[in-house]
């Protein structure tokens, strides 16, 4: 089962290639999948942060598709795809009121906690993105099990040997949005 949705994941690369480089597919339509919704929020929080902000987009796109009401079966909300608790600990971390009910539907509050988050996920593993997104998915409690366990490296370089497929394929799908965000919105 996991390497029918690698084979379908690299499927998918490949016709993505082809269709912008041999097919010319118009920029326009692959910048329909790939949009750049809530700019104003992305580029305020990414700047914020310190955060690339084709890589928010890409952990956007994968985690609702742009979708502020998005809801997970594990209790993930909005466009980031927060957790409760998760949402708790950010809050903490911004020194913000811990009495106050935070809207996970709405986008500014979503972007700005998600993007926080993420920032500090980052910092956690040394600007390692595979790590910082493998966590974002799984948890600090899995990685760093991984990497003590000899399952994952301290790196990330080895990331396909991440045990939970869901997070697998996850890091692999967020790397691909963002060489495509890379691609059509990289200003050369």
């Amino acid at each position: 089962m996991k390497k029918r949705w690698i084979i379908i994941l690299v499927l998918i690369l490949i016709s993505l290639f082809i269709a912008v480089k041999v097919l010319k597919i118009p920029r326009l339509i692959l910048e329909q999948i790939y949009p750049l919704k809530y700019e104003e929020q992305v580029e305020k929080y990414s700047a914020e942060y310190g955060l690339d902000k084709l890589l928010v987009y890409a952990i956007i796109k994968a985690e609702s598709d742009f979708d502020e009401n998005a809801n997970s079966i594990s209790g993930a909300k909005g466009l980031m795809q927060m957790m409760d608790g998760t949402v708790q600990d950010v809050v903490n971390s911004l020194g913000l009121d811990n009495d106050k009910t935070y809207n996970l539907y709405d986008a500014e509050t979503n972007i700005m906690l998600g993007t926080k988050y993420f920032s500090e996920l980052l910092e956690n593993y040394n600007n390692n993105q595979y790590l910082a997104l493998a966590a974002y998915n799984a948890g600090t409690g899995n990685v760093k099990k991984w990497i003590e366990k000899g399952v994952i490296k301290e790196d990330g370089s080895d990331i396909e040997n991440i045990p939970f497929k869901e997070t697998n394929i996850y890091v692999r799908k967020i790397l691909q949005n963002y060489r495509i965000y890379q691609e059509l919105y990289l200003e050369k």
